[in-house]
């Protein structure tokens, strides 16, 4: 099998692993959240995609190639979660920003 044309360009080197419509089961697979799929937490991570894309295609991905399918043919960005203690008070960091921070800003 020689080069692909690619939207008039001559593609090189390996064919992707997952055709089109693989792409898209996996998108919408994806899309139902991780919880949909048995993980704990609605986060999904490459080891978590990875295993999905296999269950949906029988096609095991590796880490950087469930990287590529992520950002390049599924267009996703990476997001991080904000990390928030539990017990976080507003009200409390309200009033150290108003009191207490002017004080130690003035060397008090």
């Amino acid at each position: 099998m020689g080069p692909q044309r690619c939207g008039g360009l001559l593609a090189t080197g390996r064919p992707p692993k997952l055709d089109d419509a693989q792409v898209e089961k996996v998108r919408a697979a994806l899309e139902q959240g991780a919880q949909a799929h048995g993980f704990e937490a609605d986060l999904w991570t490459l080891e978590r995609v990875g295993l999905v894309v296999e269950r949906v295609t029988g096609v095991k991905l590796a880490r950087a190639s469930v990287w590529r399918l992520l950002t390049g043919r599924l267009g996703w960005t990476l997001q991080r979660p904000q990390r928030r203690a539990v017990e976080r008070d507003a009200s409390e960091i309200a009033r150290w920003v108003t009191h207490e921070w002017p004080r130690i800003k003035r060397g008090r």
